[in-house]
């Protein structure tokens, strides 16, 4: 019998809820004052025992909700335990999913860490190496449900006495991403009683069928607040554009330094992603590629550097569109694709990007789903973000079904605000961009991608070692550098002031004296690392003045 919690009470704080000194002091070194409402109303429930099913947006504390009553749990069973024992098992679709969990534990357990041992299996390592780790019976062990198997299969992990507490993060992701035969071998090696956790950001048919395989008589959770942050935190654009308009207004927003702050791009394709690494390293913008052929602590560490502000632009690729492509060119490119993909990587989905202002989908997402998980990168906790989308004709149908599934408050009111560009005042910037563009051809994409893959699996083995003796130096590895396979024209870094036009130097603050000191600091520090600006994330160039004096716009 499913129950369904909507409740309107006072808010209850942390330190009402019965956690133990050390979480408590834990919580407090993170900053966290009160906690998120899917926290409020979760934790209580978890430390009464009820199996609970969780749905709520992407960035509201679901990752903390589901750990710290495990971990209260844990210290529980400690006071009365006569042996170590492996007591709660936790599921997610993706390796940079696990290392977040993983992170948020760690942070918890700071005040506790004799007493609450957890190791990340998702890793692909062999077994072996990680068999010694599982002997030891850690309290809480994370990891994909495929590696999860592989273990229970080799034997090293025994669930069926022990295990108190079963959690399953992104809970709509674990069918799609194809584990529901692991799911199903993986339930007969558990107890017969334990309590169990489904987090989720949508409640898809697939988190209905795992909530039949793996809950018992469940509490939902269904919380007052939309899949997306409110109008008033996250703002949506959409801006008609084909693909060769794309890359020049990409070229013009971030070389004239129109957004600010911290940046995603999405694209559908690992293609893709590398011919715009590509195309922006002629403008020397310098960005980090993500996608789900380079090895997973390679991933893992790109985002960690993406969030301490090394870099502040990464682009992309949504592992949704290899997926499932939707239109014959895509499906007939992914029959032809032989290269190897990561199943149990992903970017859009469930990954923790910090400080995030601004998501830009150069290629618009297949479904509504993928857009509201691209958009919840931003807007993250109580920050402010923006969305801006790029609508070729093609994808335009894509915009009218998530259009009519997202709306704020009355029915007929869009969250997408039209994002008014003319692109004739950017003529020069449009010849700029057609030459960079075209210079990417098919064969310099193709060896990008080995070059990349190559130089990050030579840093993922090679320099293992090194940097298990040196941790602070691998702090110097970065994943931006050009990789050099288009010709570099020397000319293209710099935007000369005549070409910029005049309803945009104000916002670009291109004037002579602060290009003359743009140059020197540029000169100065360009080995630097990136450091975050501390203005407004929004899209700054929002229709002030710029494409207010005619109707027409492209």
């Amino acid at each position: 019998m499913n129950m369904s919690v909507e409740t309107e009470e006072k808010q209850c704080n942390f330190h009402e809820m019965e956690l133990d000194d050390r979480i408590l002091k834990a919580i407090a070194k993170l900053g966290w004052q009160t906690p998120t409402l899917i926290q409020e109303k979760a934790i209580p429930l978890l430390l009464e025992g009820k199996d609970v099913l969780v749905r709520a947006r992407t960035g509201s504390g679901k990752t903390a909700a589901f750990s710290i009553p495990v971990i209260q749990k844990i210290l529980n069973f400690k006071q009365t335990a006569s042996q170590q024992e492996i007591k709660a098992l936790i599921l997610a679709p993706s390796k940079e999913l696990c290392h977040q969990i993983c992170g948020v534990i760690k942070d918890l357990t700071i005040k506790c860490s004799r007493e609450v041992r957890y190791i990340d299996v998702s890793p692909q390592v062999d077994l072996s190496v990680q068999k010694p780790l599982l002997v030891e019976k850690p309290d809480i062990v994370v990891g994909t449900p495929a590696r999860a198997l592989q273990h229970v299969k080799a034997g090293n992990l025994n669930l069926k006495k022990s295990l108190e507490l079963l959690v399953i993060d992104e809970a709509d992701l674990v069918f799609s991403f194809g584990y529901e035969d692991e799911m199903k071998e993986l339930m007969r090696n558990l107890p017969k009683i334990y309590q169990a956790i489904l987090a989720s950001a949508t409640l898809s048919e697939d988190v209905k069928n795992l909530k039949n395989l793996v809950l018992h008589n469940p509490v939902t959770l269904k919380l007052e607040e939309p899949e997306l942050a409110p109008a008033s935190q996250l703002t949506h654009y959409h801006l008609n554009a084909e693909e060769m308009d794309k890359a020049t207004i990409l070229y013009a927003l971030l070389k004239l330094h129109l957004i600010r702050g911290k940046t995603i791009i999405f694209v559908n394709t690992v293609d893709k992603c590398y011919k715009l690494k590509l195309y922006l390293e002629q403008f020397a913008i310098p960005t980090c590629v993500l996608n789900s052929e380079l090895p997973a602590t390679i991933r893992c560490h790109s985002v960690d550097q993406f969030n301490q502000g090394v870099y502040d632009v990464i682009v992309a690729s949504d592992e949704k569109a290899l997926e499932a492509p939707t239109d014959s060119d895509a499906a007939r490119d992914a029959k032809k694709s032989k290269r190897r993909k990561d199943k149990e990587s992903g970017v859009s989905r469930g990954i923790d990007f910090r400080c995030v202002a601004n998501v830009i989908n150069f290629d618009f997402p297949l479904d509504v789903n993928a857009y509201v998980h691209r958009a919840g990168r931003t807007a993250r906790g109580n920050n402010q973000g923006s969305v801006l989308s790029f609508v070729s004709m093609k994808e335009k149908i894509l915009l009218d079904k998530v259009e009519s599934k997202i709306r704020y408050g009355q029915e007929d009111v869009s969250v997408f605000k039209s994002y008014q560009f003319k692109l004739e005042e950017l003529e020069s910037f449009r010849y700029r961009a057609k030459d960079a563009w075209r210079a990417v051809t098919r064969i310099a994409v193709r060896e990008a991608r080995l070059k990349e893959i190559k130089q990050e699996i030579f840093n993922c083995q090679k320099l293992k070692s090194y940097f298990e003796d040196n941790p602070t130096d691998l702090q110097v590895l970065r994943h931006d550098k050009a990789l050099h396979t288009v010709r570099i024209q020397r000319h293209l870094a710099d935007v000369p002031e005549y070409i910029v036009p005049a309803t945009l130097k104000s916002l670009a603050g291109i004037t002579k004296t602060r290009k003359r000191k743009r140059e020197f600091r540029g000169s100065e520090s360009s080995n630097s690392k990136f450091q975050v600006k501390k203005s407004n994330p929004l899209l700054s160039m929002q229709f002030e003045g710029f494409g207010k004096k005619k109707k027409k716009s492209s």
